[in-house]
């Protein structure tokens, strides 16, 4: 497999900003819908371009969610931005009946995930978001790991028919991915081959995935490691066909234990094929006011907690 290297470190939300300048040029059908964080989602360029086609709601997010899906009614795709705390939890209701029960075509754009948002505290972070919109029948998840992957997301879900939620942070990150990888909505990415774990990961802890294998590798272990950028819908058949190898797995997220990508993994494996599993993920807590690096250290959501992780499923095979 080829080597992934950090090709100068960007962050997230400004490639769903690239993303929407394209697609701003592109699809006449894209709109755009911002509560009052237009420097913060990067809409910049597509309101100076597109004025027409952007809506300043202001902080008003649960209108903005109602606007979107009348707007999908004359068949304009809009792209709702706000921090993902204020995306998700602040609005679900409206998401749940406007958006998902009603299977509108809005794309819900979602900044500042998780706990790399740092010093704006625990009001501010949010680590369930995942959990909430996977549970709503219809609504594709998308959890991006980089500068490159965020904007071919952004371009791919203006061509996805469909309610759609799209998760990207607030801090500078290594930007890894090919910027001609194809994404593919529900398809997963190997980075890795291994036989002797299968490290699943996604959003920031994919590079941190990476950076573990290396050390494992030093170990004598070998690792397999897959991007899974898309939570919902799970690419089911590359992790089954990476455990019938390796026979163990560590899934790696910057979100809850409960309800992410890990407990979406485990359904699979009881589901196929029962096998051990180690998770890194915030132990069902909120988070707390720090930098981006000091929390995902307390937290243990590093290349380091994933060895350890690795360390621990493989005596358990």
């Amino acid at each position: 497999m080829k080597k992934y290297t950090n090709t100068g470190s960007k962050d997230t939300r400004s490639g769903f900003g690239a993303g929407m300048t394209e697609l701003g040029q592109k699809n006449e059908n894209v709109v755009a819908l911002c509560a009052d964080l237009i420097g913060s989602l990067k809409f910049d360029d597509f309101k100076k371009n597109h004025p027409e086609r952007f809506f300043q709601i202001g902080i008003a997010e649960a209108n903005m969610i109602g606007i979107a899906a009348g707007l999908t009614i004359g068949g304009k795709i809009p792209f709702t931005g706000t921090f993902a705390n204020f995306s998700t939890g602040r609005v679900y209701d409206q998401i749940r009946q406007s958006v998902a029960y009603s299977d509108k075509n809005v794309k819900i754009c979602a900044s500042h995930a998780g706990l790399t948002l740092g010093e704006d505290g625990a009001t501010h972070q949010i680590l369930e978001d995942i959990g909430l919109m996977k549970m709503l029948p219809g609504m594709t998840v998308i959890n991006t790991c980089d500068y490159n992957q965020t904007k071919a997301a952004t371009l791919a879900l203006a061509d996805h028919h469909g309610p759609a939620y799209l998760r990207f942070g607030r801090p500078v990150v290594p930007n890894f991915m090919p910027a001609d990888e194809p994404f593919v909505i529900g398809k997963a990415i190997l980075l890795n081959e291994g036989t002797d774990v299968t490290i699943v990961a996604t959003g920031h802890l994919v590079w941190e995935a990476l950076i573990a294998a290396e050390a494992l590798e030093a170990k004598g272990i070998s690792a397999e490691v897959i991007n899974i950028h898309t939570i919902k819908p799970l690419d089911e058949e590359a992790i089954l066909k990476s455990l019938a190898k390796t026979k163990c797995v560590v899934t790696a997220e910057e979100h809850n234990v409960l309800g992410g990508l890990g407990e979406s993994v485990s359904r699979v494996l009881a589901l196929n094929n029962p096998a051990p599993q180690e998770f890194v993920a915030v132990n069902d807590s909120f988070g707390e006011s720090g930098t981006p690096e000091q929390l995902m250290e307390k937290y243990k959501l590093n290349n380091q907690a994933i060895v350890e992780a690795v360390e621990r499923v493989i005596k358990r095979k």
